[in-house]
């Protein structure tokens, strides 16, 4: 049987790209080097966007099944004083999950089979086959080591930051900013987390959110620069780290540790092409930025949206297929672009643009703390919460706000 689209990765870009393209009822090709159910490094954070994505796409029921907390409330810790509101919008109920890749990736990977796609683990991609114009397939290996060639009319790579099928088709880098951070993670038993909580400390933020099996990821990032450093002892640094943060250690020391730490400094920041004759890049394989605001799965979940109705608008006719391809692009950065700069500034300085003094400013302002969240979350825009209009009535409101008190006491 002939294929429509092959898709190389099939974790949280490829899957839902291939389940959305079989149920338009294309013929697809999965394929991914990893069998399944595995892990794999990850903030494991969908925030509420992604959220509607699963319920939109009648997954939701399956995530929440997993005994996995719902996150409505976020805690920001300065030091000084804590920030603390909802994460959910207003316009709807939804609220943030954590759930552990292993089993994120396979609820995804079964729906996608579920919706007719084909798909062969343990099958790792070596390059892509062209007929010297265009892409016109993969050639792989399985896990028989056999050499496999298979044709499609497209071929996307969802294979992630290193992604082979970019590298083979020399997919244009834009935007590009080097790692700004490093990040380790480990998971504890017996300590409690009112939804999200992040802590800001010099050179340092701290993130603690609840995920399966009432296990809490800990996740601590410090500047690129420092990563030989905190490897060469990470349990030292990371528990140091945590020690500045009195109502966190705590609860650390009267938990326990129950996996290894991971971690890693390879977190560049870029935007690449994301198409051309005969293939696409979907997920991190075509736009990566560091995972402090954890936005990674709920950008893959939009793009496989985006892709997938790109490529059924060239496949159909509506549109040419590079021009759908073009669109597909033009959405893709315009929906990230603010959160992008958002996100490098947060990386390079450990602290949001506007600094402690612009969290000041929300103290006592508690509709505008849940609109800082929001905008955290990705459903209040970025562009609306910093524009020079909104940021001055913050400052003036904050600067006025504990005259008005003291004068009223």
């Amino acid at each position: 049987m002939g294929f429509d689209a092959i898709i190389v990765g099939a974790r949280c870009a490829g899957s839902p790209t291939a389940m959305l393209l079989a149920r338009k009822g294309y013929r697809v090709l999965l394929v991914d080097r990893a069998a399944f159910p595995s892990d794999t490094m990850s903030t494991h954070y969908i925030h509420q966007p992604g959220v509607a994505r699963l319920a939109r796409w009648g997954l939701l029921d399956r995530v929440a099944a997993l005994d996995c907390p719902p996150i409505s409330k976020a805690r920001l810790d300065t030091g000084s004083f804590v920030l603390s509101g909802s994460t959910t919008p207003e316009s709807c109920d939804g609220d943030a999950y954590a759930p552990r890749r292993a089993l994120l990736d396979k609820i995804l990977l079964n729906a996608a089979v579920e919706a007719g796609a084909e798909f062969s683990e343990d099958f790792s991609v070596e390059d892509v086959l062209t007929d010297g114009a265009r892409v016109t397939g993969v050639r792989g290996h399985n896990r028989s080591g056999l050499t496999v060639n298979v044709r499609a009319p497209i071929v996307i790579g969802a294979d992630g930051l290193r992604s082979v099928v970019a590298r083979a088709v020399k997919a244009a880098v834009y935007k590009a900013k080097p790692a700004l951070t490093c990040g380790y993670y480990s998971y504890w038993s017996g300590l409690h987390v009112e939804g999200a909580e992040v802590y800001l400390r010099p050179r340092r933020v701290v993130g603690a959110w609840p995920t399966n099996d009432g296990l809490t990821v800990i996740y601590v990032a410090a500047p690129r620069g420092e990563f030989g450093k905190f490897r060469a002892a990470v349990e030292k640094n990371y528990l140091e780290t945590i020690s500045q943060l009195p109502s966190l250690d705590a609860r650390v020391h009267g938990g326990r540790r129950v996996e290894r730490f991971s971690g890693t400094a390879d977190l560049p920041n870029f935007f690449r092409k994301p198409f051309g004759p005969g293939w696409a890049l979907v997920g991190d394989a075509g736009y990566h930025r560091d995972p402090i605001t954890a936005q990674g799965i709920s950008d893959a979940f939009r793009d496989a949206e985006l892709l997938a109705d790109a490529i059924d608008d060239g496949f159909s006719g509506r549109q040419p297929i590079g021009a759908a391809l073009a669109g597909y692009e033009r959405q893709r950065d315009r929906a990230v672009r603010a959160m992008y700069w958002f996100t490098c500034y947060f990386a390079a300085h450990l602290e949001p643009p506007g600094g402690l003094r612009l969290l000041d400013a929300l103290r006592g302002n508690q509709a505008e703390t849940n609109r800082l969240f929001r905008m955290l979350a990705g459903t209040t825009p970025v562009t609306s919460f910093f524009s020079p209009g909104h940021l001055l009535r913050l400052f003036v409101s904050g600067y006025l706000a504990p005259k008005v008190a003291a004068q009223q006491a």
